[in-house]
Parts: structure tokens; C-alpha cells; sequence
């Protein structure tokens, strides 16, 4: 994909989410090429993230386990794991017909693009805390939006309430299993060993 395609599909998943997600839906990638898109997602996230923190070096409101880049992109990758499985679950309970593979490609085209929005904060975080911090929020609530869009697309849902809906279950199903799962690892919310 040329750096002008992304651009346009960018724009296009703000403009006409639902169009975006059909055309990604449609898609039959390869597991591998789905693993590796994951992966490439996870590692520029972490690299803007871990970026952002040199540049604004105040990390007092994160917990003290996010302030370590590693451990930010594995925690990344669990969070984005459950969220998929979790949007797929509660989707088929409302007789949604995505699969896996379907959920996954919808969530690392978010995250690609929340990587490009991770580089324009950190190219405007020196400048402006406040305009990074207003772009965040926007870019959160656009994100939202768009996401609601993608799995009422995906499940064949017909209906932005049901798939908000969904979408509220998958969160709170997938944060009830990362409490379970840090707890087994025996990392305590504050980010020490529990």
C-alpha cells in the first residue's frame, strides 16, 4: 500500500467508516499476514509511545508499569488480543457473523492508525500539551465512533445500538480477563508484584 492510499483509506475510515470496514472485511488475509500486521502495529505504537515519553518525560499519571516500554507493548498486545476476542464473542451473541480474523483486521487498521495519530502527538507535544491533549480526546471519541461502526459492519449487527452495546460488553469482558491475567502474573494494578 503506497503512503497515498493510507492516507485516502485513513481519511475515508473518519468520513465513511462503514464503507472501510466492508472493504476490510472483505479481505482474506493469511494468518501470517494478519500476525505480522499485528505485530508491526504493536512495535510502532511502542516506538512512538516510548518516543513520547522522552519528549514528555512528566509520565506521574500513568501506572509505573506503562512507563516501561516493554512492558507497555506486551501489555499492548494483551489488551489487543482480549479486545478482539471479546468483540467477536459478544458479536456472535447478538448473531454476529465476523470471525477472528475479520475482528482483528478492523483493530490493527486502528491501531495503524492510531500509530500515525501517536506520531503527530509527538511531533505537537513540545509545542503544546494542551493541543496534543485536545487532539487525543478527539482522536478517542472519533475512534469510538468509527469502532462502533466497524463491528455493527463486521457482525452484520444492523443496528449502531446493539453494536454499542457489544462494544460495551467486549470492554468490560476484556478488562475482567487482563485483571485475571496480571493477576496471575503478579502484577498489581499499581504495577508492582502483587
Amino acid at each position: 500500500m503506497t503512503f497515498d492510499a493510507f492516507f485516502r483509506l485513513a481519511v475515508q475510515t473518519v468520513t465513511r467508516p462503514r464503507e472501510v470496514a466492508a472493504l476490510l472485511v472483505s479481505l482474506d488475509l493469511s494468518r501470517e499476514a494478519l500476525l505480522t500486521a499485528f505485530a508491526l502495529v504493536i512495535v510502532l505504537n511502542t516506538l512512538f509511545f516510548g518516543m513520547t515519553q522522552l519528549v514528555v518525560p512528566d509520565g506521574s499519571l500513568l501506572m509505573p508499569v506503562m512507563q516501561d516500554p516493554v512492558m507497555f507493548g506486551v501489555s499492548l498486545s494483551l489488551t489487543l488480543g482480549a479486545l478482539i476476542f471479546a468483540l467477536t464473542a459478544c458479536g456472535r451473541a447478538f448473531q454476529g457473523v465476523a470471525d477472528l480474523s475479520q475482528m482483528a483486521l478492523l483493530i490493527i487498521w486502528m491501531q495503524a492508525l492510531r500509530a500515525v495519530l501517536q506520531a503527530v502527538v509527538l511531533l505537537l507535544a513540545p509545542v503544546s500539551l494542551f493541543l496534543s491533549g485536545v487532539l487525543v480526546t478527539a482522536a478517542t471519541v472519533v475512534g469510538i465512533w468509527i469502532l462502533v461502526h466497524f463491528i455493527d459492519v463486521a457482525h452484520g449487527i444492523g443496528s449502531l445500538l446493539k453494536a454499542g452495546v457489544v462494544l460495551l460488553l467486549a470492554v468490560v469482558g476484556m478488562m475482567l480477563a487482563l485483571t485475571m491475567i496480571f493477576s496471575l502474573l503478579g502484577v498489581s494494578p499499581s504495577g508492582g508484584a502483587l
